[in-house]
């Protein structure tokens, strides 16, 4: 019977087996000691795989991150990986393209240490804990977190609120100081580390928010990560107050249990700031094919109760700017071009629910003791 499990195993069939499976050895083999010592202590008994988790075994990078995409062809898990995908994409556990974009690595964290806690498979603990790691070695000193680790090429760099790049991965690390699920049972060793990079984050955050003429408003997509100054990104992406990346970071900092008096002056000081540069009587209308959900275009039409915000504001005036490929400043949306327009969201509701529910609440919360 064992031996028939074995070629089972080998064959790459079941989902219950001996050991390691194949797509275990291979992590082991190139994963790092980490994941070489967890799969060798682990009793000789049935180990249970998840075929997401094992795929992204596959994909993660030596450095302990992982990919979004490999060149332009993006990472998707619910792709079946053939024997030759998974032979290429384990040759590439040297690749310098681990990042924080897009969700990537923070996901891939948060799905082993689940996939962990259903399966004890020892393998997915290993790879979540390398991936904290690698979050906790990215991080600069002074809390911020670059968009890719470890290539500085071009804007990767830069401190990258973009996308929620950094709240994202700070979440992951307060769930990790809280122990919270799925984080529990990891090595303990990560809690205080993941404590101190929480408090790094959050001093970051309140370092980098902007101030104009003494009064602190919101937060731009990325700032240079030594001088703490605003920083542009891709060509459309000028220095500018993002009305979608402060939501986030606002979250963020209502999360904090017991905030300061700084802390809750960031966040209130933030909230001014989404009222008064919100667009009353205004909403954006996307040009669609009836046949099809292809935007082929996004216009700002007046309407009557709608409330609207732009993702980019002049960072002196305030005044809503779009800019197209070419990297110049417009003040309507429809004098940058159709692609752009079409392909990137600049105006959007996202302080919407943050002002309406949540702002009252952690309030409400804060001036009944949470403060």
């Amino acid at each position: 019977m064992m031996t028939l499990q074995i070629l089972l195993l080998l064959a790459g069939l079941g989902k219950v087996g001996l050991g390691t499976t194949p797509t275990q050895q291979e992590a082991v083999a190139t994963g790092g000691p980490e994941l070489f010592r967890a799969v060798q202590a682990a009793p000789a008994q049935a180990v249970v795989q998840d075929t997401i988790a094992e795929k992204m075994l596959v994909f993660q990078r030596s450095v302990g991150g992982w990919p979004k995409a490999v060149g332009t062809k993006k990472v998707d898990y619910s792709h079946p990986l053939g024997a030759d995908e998974r032979a290429a994409t384990l040759r590439d556990k040297n690749r310098n393209d681990a990042t924080i974009d897009n969700n990537a690595t923070s996901r891939e964290i948060s799905y082993l240490a689940e996939a962990y806690q259903k399966t004890n498979n020892p393998a997915y603990r290993a790879g979540a804990e390398a991936g904290i790691r690698f979050l906790l070695k990215m991080q600069y000193a002074n809390g911020g977190f670059p968009q890719y680790y470890p290539d500085f090429s071009n804007y990767r760099h830069q401190i990258t609120y973009n996308d929620n790049a950094m709240v994202r991965v700070l979440e992951v690390l307060r769930k990790v100081a809280r122990q919270q699920a799925p984080f529990t049972g990891l090595d303990a060793k990560l809690v205080p580390q993941a404590i101190k990079a929480e408090e790094r984050g959050i001093s970051c955050m309140l370092k980098t928010q902007y101030v104009r003429k003494g009064q602190p408003t919101a937060w731009c997509a990325q700032y240079d990560e030594k001088t703490l100054q605003p920083a542009k990104a891709r060509a459309f992406e000028l220095a500018s107050l993002s009305g979608d990346e402060s939501v986030d970071i606002v979250r963020f900092l209502m999360g904090i249990e017991k905030p300061s008096a700084e802390v809750c002056k960031a966040i209130d000081s933030a909230v001014a700031w989404f009222e008064k540069v919100k667009m009353d009587g205004y909403a954006v209308k996307e040009v669609t094919l009836p046949s099809s959900k292809k935007v082929l275009d996004r216009v700002i039409v007046p309407t009557p109760g709608a409330v609207l915000w732009a993702r980019f504001y002049e960072l002196d005036t305030d005044r809503p700017i779009y800019v197209g490929r070419d990297s110049q400043v417009h003040y309507q949306l429809t004098e940058i071009e159709n692609e752009r327009r079409a392909g990137y969201l600049y105006a959007g509701v996202w302080p919407e629910k943050l002002l309406k529910k949540e702002y009252p609440a952690w309030q409400k919360r804060v001036s009944t003791g949470g403060r």
